[in-house]
């Protein structure tokens, strides 16, 4: 599939499904009883499958820009109200393994209506619960930088805000832009994973080295800066926990240590601890580059609400195409 937006949102989808039943098991439980296929019934005793909070707020952004044809932040605030209290956007019809930072801010829109000031500020408020939505906004912008609607800076204070709906400190933001610049070099890049994933890194550099206010944080995420020498980090040394650093440096890890989509994920998920999330940050780039047809038609077959997501993903497409 060429489709960008069935790539990589799926690629989401498809890694926070696989990842989602052994949410909190530990890395040596894992090496015991490792992931080897799409399965169900593990830690919220759900169905093959069933993706979790992740692909719920990716694809209620995906819907608000589907509808609205822009980013439309406050409308994004209200879809994440319904996810959570009504359980729109959901599997089942009901939310669960929402991040108290999400929870927090969901809230605090809810009672506000203001969507600047609703996303947690504080420096542990960096869990990774922006940058496992944050691939559609990333494909939006994208496009519209393509189109040249907006310029760079204009796409990543959109990918910044996106971000700070719900996490509002720089480095959670600076996640999501270093992601969204992984997420341009794929799709418009040659060479293999590794390389396209280098040239986002460089990109990401040349733009936040602009300021020197970004220097304090930017430093949190040295080891992504040579990915080649990153590869040769030992497994005991990458962490997969849900602060946003670990989170986004075990997803590229597992994609630059394997050659294939299904590879990549499984590696990704049996380090274990925040399992669901960083397959969905590993699957959204994985599956942009080696596509959603790569990854097993067992997996595939098995996603829940599948048709319906696609669909929203071919209307995007199209709404792009020229």
């Amino acid at each position: 599939m060429k489709n960008i937006w069935v790539n990589g949102m799926m690629g989401v989808v498809v890694g926070d499904a696989l990842g989602m039943p052994v949410q909190f098991w530990d890395r040596a439980e894992l090496k015991m009883n490792p992931v080897k296929t799409m399965q169900g019934y593990g830690t919220y005793h759900m169905p093959p499958g069933t993706w979790s909070d992740d692909s719920s707020m990716a694809w209620a952004t995906l819907e608000s820009m589907k509808e609205k044809g822009d980013i439309d932040y406050a409308d994004i605030m209200e879809r994440f109200v319904e996810w959570l209290y009504d359980g729109k956007y959901t599997p089942a019809g009901i939310a669960f393994d929402q991040g108290h930072t999400c929870e927090d801010a969901i809230n605090n829109f809810r009672k506000k209506k203001d969507y600047r000031t609703c996303g947690k500020t504080g420096k542990m408020d960096n869990g990774n619960g922006s940058l496992m939505r944050i691939m559609p906004a990333c494909l939006f912008v994208y496009e519209k930088v393509r189109r040249k609607e907006w310029d760079l800076k204009q796409a990543i204070a959109c990918i910044h805000q996106v971000s700070a709906l719900t996490h509002n400190h720089l480095r959670s933001k600076m996640a999501c832009g270093i992601y969204y610049f992984m997420v341009k070099n794929i799709i418009e890049g040659s060479g293999s994973l590794s390389e396209r994933l280098q040239s986002g890194v460089d990109e990401a550099l040349d733009f936040y080295h602009e300021d020197i206010f970004n220097f304090v944080e930017l430093a949190h995420y040295t080891r992504l800066f040579e990915l080649d020498e990153f590869a040769k980090c030992e497994e005991d040394t990458i962490k997969s926990t849900g602060y946003v650093v670990d989170s986004l440096e075990a997803a590229i890890w597992s994609l630059i240590t394997t050659d294939t989509l299904e590879e990549g994920l499984l590696k990704a998920v049996n380090l274990g601890e925040d399992t669901d999330t960083i397959g969905a940050i590993a699957g959204g780039l994985g599956a942009l580059f080696y596509g959603y047809d790569s990854v097993p038609e067992e997996w595939r077959k098995q996603i829940i609400k599948e048709e319906e997501i696609i669909a929203s993903c071919r209307i995007m497409e199209e709404r792009f195409a020229v």
